[in-house]
């Protein structure tokens, strides 16, 4: 009979206490599906006398996460604290030192350091499996360390926060304000103690940049990745949109092409009848592209005690079968440095501004647009507000470079009242 897999796990928060709910409750099926029982020897966390949703008396008890790491009854150190350094990587760093393998849900972690935690966990014959890290309950990362492995991915996309795609379907819903839904998100508990990670982006930023270490055999670049928040999309920029057939979305966006490595997110409109389009609430979806396959679509819970903790036993099941996958899918040191791109790859793009009311306001913009290159699509004029007429334009394709020349020419033909908007219209 094989012996037991004894895990240590590091963080009793939600997701935590999610992991050892599924080890206590399904314990036959994982030693079924594993091979061999799956059992908790010891756990660490802030606070020992906190009431917990599940007994945790039978278990070791560890203040210290790093010894925790370093207890010989451990074999998988679990780690599930968050933070990119402090006690989560000096664990991590511990665990890997004494031969234990990790599984962890830190993107933020693997983003900043997961080059040199690889490194060092291939030199001591361990993995790290981050399924959890990236998209919650959707096994994207297994998707393509191994699914997909015989593919060359063309495009990886997706929404990857729950909380930003939450906000902005709320105000299409309930026609509410930016700032009202925010405060209303944090009353819910969706936003992180620090709400940039969320709405700047930082948070699928971290996710996007594994994902395309993954897809592109190279090392992590989170530094490299182009940021834009939601906190400028407006409840006149979501009607809007939807009038023209599109619907907005914080989209991760990552692709190799001969100048470099592209990755950006940042809010952008899809088709609203597209799969992305339809997405609600805090559902993630990625969407992968590959030569062979062609396009895959993974949707599901992006977050929550549940989903994200399935996704840790399923790390947790592969080591226990025996499987040892790089933790970026090749060996670590055969990861290519990546050559940073900015997006150039013309799209079309969304304008809105307001112009005065004044004869040959239309005209003036036409004629910068134009002498920058740009063409348009499709435009549409709203009733008057006061002296100024909102104006909606989409573009044919065209570059960045040239609608950010033309946003800065415009203050100048004297027709333009505020700051004007501008939004990529993505292909999916």
């Amino acid at each position: 009979m094989p012996t037991p897999l004894r895990l240590g796990i590091a963080g009793l928060g939600t997701v935590g206490i999610g992991t050892v709910k599924i080890v206590q409750h399904h314990a036959a099926l994982l030693a079924r599906r594993a091979g061999r029982e799956i059992v908790v020897s010891a756990v660490s966390a802030r606070n020992r006398t906190k009431n917990r949703d599940a007994d945790i008396s039978g278990y070791a008890w560890e203040d210290d996460p790093v010894a925790l790491a370093r207890r010989e009854d451990v074999d998988v150190f679990v780690e599930l604290m968050g933070g990119s350094n402090g006690p989560a990587l000096a664990a991590t760093k511990a665990a890997i030192e004494t031969g234990k393998d990790v599984v962890t849900a830190n993107k933020a972690m693997l983003a900043i350091h997961g080059q040199k935690l690889a490194l060092a966990a291939e030199e001591h014959g361990r993995v790290i499996r981050f399924e959890a890290a990236v998209a919650g309950g959707i096994p994207v990362v297994k998707a393509l360390t191994e699914g997909l492995a015989g593919n060359e991915i063309r495009r990886v996309m997706g929404v990857m926060n729950g909380t930003c795609n939450y906000i902005l379907t709320r105000m299409e819903s309930a026609g509410l304000p930016y700032a009202e839904v925010f405060e209303e998100a944090r009353q819910l508990g969706y936003l992180e103690a620090d709400p940039n990670l969320d709405v700047g982006g930082i948070d699928a930023g971290h996710k996007l940049s594994l994902l395309a270490a993954i897809a592109f055999g190279t090392k992590v670049a989170f530094d490299a990745v182009e940021l834009e928040g939601i906190g400028r999309i407006s409840i006149d920029d979501i009607r809007r949109a939807g009038d023209m057939g599109y619907k907005i979305k914080l989209l991760g966006v990552a692709q190799m092409t001969g100048r470099g490595l592209e990755q950006r997110m940042s809010p952008c409109l899809v088709p609203a009848e597209s799969p992305l389009g339809q997405l609600q609430g805090g559902t993630n979806m990625v969407v992968l592209e590959g030569d062979s396959v062609g396009q895959i679509v993974l949707r599901g819970a992006g977050a929550g005690e549940g989903p994200t903790a399935s996704a840790v036993m399923s790390d947790v099941i592969e080591i226990a079968r025996g499987a040892r996958i790089s933790t970026f899918g090749q060996p670590a040191a055969t990861l290519a440095d990546p050559v940073p791109a900015k997006a150039t790859a013309p799209a079309p793009h969304y304008l809105r501004m307001a112009l005065s009311d004044k004869p040959g306001a239309l005209a003036k913009v036409a004629t910068v647009l134009g002498e920058e290159g740009i063409s348009i699509d499709r435009m549409r004029q709203y009733h008057h507000a006061d002296s100024t007429a909102p104006v909606l334009i989409v573009t044919h394709k065209t570059t960045r470079d040239a609608i950010d020349h033309a946003l800065k020419r415009l203050p100048a033909t004297g027709v333009v009242s505020g700051e004007p908007v501008a939004i990529r219209i993505e292909t999916v």
